[in-house]
């Protein structure tokens, strides 16, 4: 398990959450109720996404969206100190999630949502999400944001050339079609797009399409990044060609636009396809440790006793 091997001293239950019961999570961890500082989560966020519900125009029924029923259940046999929940910016429209924050008021928490971007928070991609954060009978404030914003640049420019560098995550083979190599190679460099070639260089399909503009597109040197999805590695899939080298991002690029350490460590015994899914679909690492550290200097602040003259 990718997170196991980064993080051994971290104790990881490898099930479905909705077959763990609280009671074991308690006994395993020798926690009380009111104990846990915080308790964070990250609900799968396909069955909110604006693409699958036409940007909130239709309702989608997706089972992984009834995984915020499920935290809601550790947050009532927990009952943490502070509690934060990361999706996209489509959850505020949700049912479940207007529910959830009405539980939570409820049951004395005092909570409020915002959508901010990740690239405010020292991460080198532009990624807008939702976070909500509660206290239990106090408030919890949103990190302020960075004065300043890291590059593409700042992320992978000292990287050497894949290949040979010696980092298996960074070597993994590209293999595309002279076609499409040859579509790269005329992309301009450091943020071009296949919009700046005349028609008659662009792919069939792309001259039918009215939109997804950053298909085959590179990414700027000095601009934040794109946000990192799972189709990071195929450059039909969004701007994810490198600025300068007439390629995709490596897995490495894309982990480090995401902000995971350099040496963090993937599994490159599987497809390029399955490292791309759990960085996509990660919360960028420095943006929620700003939201972390906010926390609990909160927390720290009321643990204090007070000093009466």
């Amino acid at each position: 398990m990718t997170y196991s091997a980064n993080h051994p001293e971290v104790c990881v239950f490898e099930t479905d959450i909705r077959d763990l019961a609280v009671g074991t999570l308690k006994r395993t961890l020798a926690l009380k109720k009111r104990e846990l500082g915080l308790l964070a989560g990250c609900p799968p966020c396909q069955g909110f996404s604006k693409l699958r519900t036409l940007n909130g125009a239709v309702e989608v029924e997706d089972s992984r969206k009834d995984l915020l029923v499920e935290f809601q259940r550790f947050v009532d046999g927990l009952r943490p100190r502070a509690v934060m929940l990361e999706n996209v910016p489509g959850l505020a429209k949700d049912r479940r999630f207007r529910s959830f924050c009405r539980w939570m008021e409820q049951v004395g928490y005092s909570g409020s949502h915002q959508v901010l971007n990740a690239a405010d928070y020292g991460v080198p991609q532009r990624r807008r999400r939702l976070i909500y954060v509660a206290g239990l009978g106090t408030t919890i404030h949103f990190a302020l944001a960075s004065p300043q914003r890291k590059t593409v640049r700042d992320a992978i420019g000292s990287l050497p050339r894949p290949g040979r560098s010696g980092d298996p995550v960074h070597d993994i083979p590209e293999r595309r079609s002279k076609r499409v190599l040859s579509l790269i190679k005329r992309i301009p460099r450091d943020g071009g797009g296949r919009a700046d070639l005349p028609a008659h260089q662009q792919l069939e399909c792309h001259q039918k399409c009215d939109g997804f503009y950053d298909v085959y597109g590179r990414m700027a040197w000095d601009d934040v990044a794109p946000t990192i999805t799972s189709g990071c590695f195929n450059p039909s899939k969004g701007r994810f060609v490198h600025p300068s080298q007439n390629r995709a991002i490596t897995m490495r690029e894309a982990a480090l636009l995401q902000g995971f350490p350099r040496r963090y460590k993937f599994p490159v015994s599987k497809h390029k396809s399955a490292i791309a899914l759990m960085v996509g679909n990660a919360l960028p690492p420095s943006f929620v440790a700003a939201h972390a550290r906010c926390i609990r200097s909160v927390l720290t602040a009321r643990e204090k006793p007070s000093i009466k003259a």
